[in-house]
């Protein structure tokens, strides 16, 4: 038996006061409606060098946020920046945080909605660092496993034949008497099975998933993160019902996996964390820009608002920096962490790349730099291929070869004993 210490802890981030929500650009009002509470969590792993997992049920955060958080819990615990991940499930019915997408309504925000979305940032971010101190505090001995399983709901949204990632990798926790204290679940699907029309604060299938696998084991704190989903939405939607429905298809697999053979883990990870400069496209002169400004439409917008930052001095990035992470579980695990909004393909070629019973990829972590196609969606074009650049404020989309370069990057990181034989 390998003992690890293993903390968990979690926190209410649902705001009590009105609020705009993130996810879909034409929903311009303040809520109150809450359908379900809105939870941080934290899982710390080891102990004289812990890592530290923060999930929070939001769609998107800054990479400046995560930032933030990290330097206090460094600064109040000693945990390395490197150490700790951020991942958001990116439900698209949870409240706006500064920064994060910061064209999504194609319009201004007006002043006292934003002063509610600042307030609200500031008091998650309290949260996050509260909720990784706590994890950390509550450390004691346990044992973690690795397995994996299946679920079928997510489905390729660009063409019903194209990749889609059904595998449900999964950590659980027990305690040193065996008993289970948490289950750490990945499902590569968008949560988007509410839409526009649902202006109230929920955490779609994946916060349902959480509430269902909780209630089927007592006691054990449940932790879902998002992988490589970025053209992959829940079938069918939308709907609460669905979301429900999903979240409970979830939890079933979960408790098909519980003390179904598991591979130990037989030490706390190994944790890097780079960062590799992704560039944009040819950016547009100001003559091209202010042509693009005169239409109206999200496009003549986004125009508009980087005509308007040249204006007041502010330089245009010719690149974005873009954090990539691994907890590396000796020769047992290999956890990828990658930001953002990032297609199967990446799941699919890695997969191809190092042995699949060993591998977890993630995305949704640390940042929220748009989304990130492979090579193939990159010439397909379409939404996920650049058309969604102007609500996330980028100066234009990336080139062509991101794909390459991130998985160039991974390679560099990734020991090659992980490497498919």
């Amino acid at each position: 038996m390998h003992l690890i210490s293993v903390g968990l802890a979690e926190i209410d981030i649902t705001p009590d006061y009105p609020i705009r929500l993130s996810g879909y650009g034409v929903r311009r009002e303040e809520t109150t409606q809450v359908e379900t509470r809105l939870r941080a969590k934290a899982m710390a792993i080891g102990e004289e060098k812990a890592a530290l997992l923060l999930t929070m049920e939001n769609c998107g955060v800054t990479g400046t946020f995560t930032e933030r958080v990290a330097a206090k819990i460094g600064e109040a615990s000693g945990v390395a920046r490197e150490r700790i991940v951020l991942c958001y499930s990116h439900t698209h019915t949870a409240p706006c945080l500064t920064g994060a997408a910061p064209m999504l309504f194609s319009s201004d925000i007006p002043p006292a909605h934003q002063a509610h979305i600042d307030q609200y940032t500031s008091e998650v971010e309290d949260k996050l660092v509260e909720v990784g101190l706590s994890a950390l505090s509550k450390r004691k001995p346990g044992q973690l496993s690795f397995t994996q399983g299946h679920v079928g709901f997510a489905v390729n949204r660009r063409s019903q034949i194209g990749p889609v990632d059904h595998v449900l990798p999964m950590v659980q926790v027990h305690d040193s008497a065996g008993k289970l204290r948490a289950v750490w679940v990945s499902y590569a699907c968008h949560c988007t099975t509410l839409g526009s029309e649902d202006d109230f604060i929920c955490g779609d299938w994946a916060g349902y998933a959480q509430e269902a696998i909780e209630k089927e084991f007592p006691g054990a704190l449940s932790f879902v993160t998002i992988g490589c989903a970025a053209n992959a939405n829940p079938y069918p939607r939308t709907g609460l019902a669905y979301a429900m429905q999903h979240g409970e298809d979830l939890a079933y697999e979960v408790s098909r996996l519980v003390d179904g053979g598991a591979q130990p883990i037989s030490g706390p990870p190994d944790c890097l964390l780079s960062h590799i400069n992704l560039p944009f496209e040819t950016l547009p002169t100001r003559d091209e820009w202010a042509t693009l400004a005169r239409n109206n439409s999200p496009i003549g917008y986004h125009a508009r608002k980087w005509l308007e930052r040249m204006e007041n001095g502010q330089s245009v990035p010719e690149y974005e920096r873009y954090p990539i992470q691994t907890w590396i579980f000796d020769d047992d695990l290999v956890m990828v962490f990658l930001a953002s909004e990032v297609v199967s393909d990446f799941t699919c070629r890695l997969r191809r790349l190092y042995d699949p019973n060993r591998l977890w990829v993630g995305a949704y972590a640390n940042a929220f730099p748009g989304y990130i196609p492979s090579r193939r969606i990159w010439r397909e074009g379409g939404y996920e291929g650049g058309d969604a650049t102007v609500y996330f404020g980028m100066p234009n989309r990336y080139v062509e070869d991101v794909e390459d370069r991130i998985l160039k990057e991974i390679q560099t990181i990734v020991p090659a004993g992980f490497l498919r034989e």
